[in-house]
């Protein structure tokens, strides 16, 4: 309906502590859903983009639940909207909150890396050097962020081999520090992978695959031509906010990003 349940116990914690917080998701770490996730090679892109009918949303099969209905039994998708498709009602899935929006995407990196603190460094760094327009540092820790994936979880499914995996991680890096970012935003002639709003800003990212090192200027080129003819920035240009196109190049074997190349666009 119209209306919005809060969650009560998160109610009652921020008025026994006095303070906002992260409180419900704070009562328990969600290790099987996080595992669950990365099994099922979901791209935190994915989780703002659901639709379930009701038939899968009331499933308690844990051996059989999709995942949609799961994060949705759990608390950490509600029903933002109804769809009627071929004759049916689906249900389009979104976060209730911001809480639950930033504490599931940072407890997927901390979960992905082992390393809670180092992620929280490189993360915290990325925002400050995009609006310096830095990319050369954004290079640098984008690729201590990589490096820091342990290779079982890349290699799951062959994810190392797709660029979806790869914008996948960053999308969850700025949606973990509350940034503005639309993945897959379609525009007339196509998707871009990832588009950024910060800091007065706008950078449109592309990713690529190379399969070695040196492949890595064609992959930027296919890259930037198809930013350019696609026109994935067009439509923020009247804004008047400068707009950035990014090239990213990732190679399986490395696991890792391998080139970067950003330019002003107009």
């Amino acid at each position: 309906g119209s209306e919005k349940v809060y969650n009560p116990y998160d109610v009652l914690l921020l008025f026994g502590d006095r303070e906002f917080a992260p409180h419900w998701f704070g009562t328990a770490t969600p290790g099987f859903l996080l595992r669950l996730m990365m099994e099922r090679a979901v791209s935190p892109m994915d989780v703002e983009s659901f639709e379930a009918d009701w038939e899968s949303l009331s499933t308690f099969d844990v051996g059989a639940i999709e995942t949609s209905a799961l994060l949705f039994q759990a608390g950490y998708l509600t029903v933002a909207g109804e769809v009627r498709r071929d004759g049916q009602t689906l249900f389009r899935l979104d976060y209730p909150n911001n809480e639950v929006r930033l504490s599931l995407n940072r407890a997927l990196l901390r979960h992905v890396t082992g390393a809670p603190l180092a992620v929280s460094r490189q993360t915290g760094q990325l925002g400050n050097l995009l609006m310096r327009n830095d990319f050369a540092g954004v290079e640098t820790i984008l690729r201590a962020f990589f490096a820091s994936v342990p290779y079982q979880w890349s290699t799951t499914a062959g994810l190392a081999n797709y660029e979806a995996w790869y914008a996948g991680m960053l999308y969850a890096c700025f949606r973990a520090m509350a940034m503005d970012v639309r993945g897959e935003e379609s525009t007339s002639r196509g998707r871009s992978d990832m588009v950024l709003l910060h800091g007065g800003q706008v950078f449109v990212f592309e990713c690529k695959m190379a399969a070695k090192k040196e492949q890595s200027e064609s992959a930027v080129g296919c890259a930037m031509k198809q930013m350019h003819e696609r026109g994935y920035a067009e439509r923020y240009l009247a804004d008047g906010k400068p707009v950035h196109l990014v090239a990213l190049v990732f190679e399986p074997a490395e696991r890792n990003l391998i080139a970067v190349h950003a330019e002003r666009y107009r």
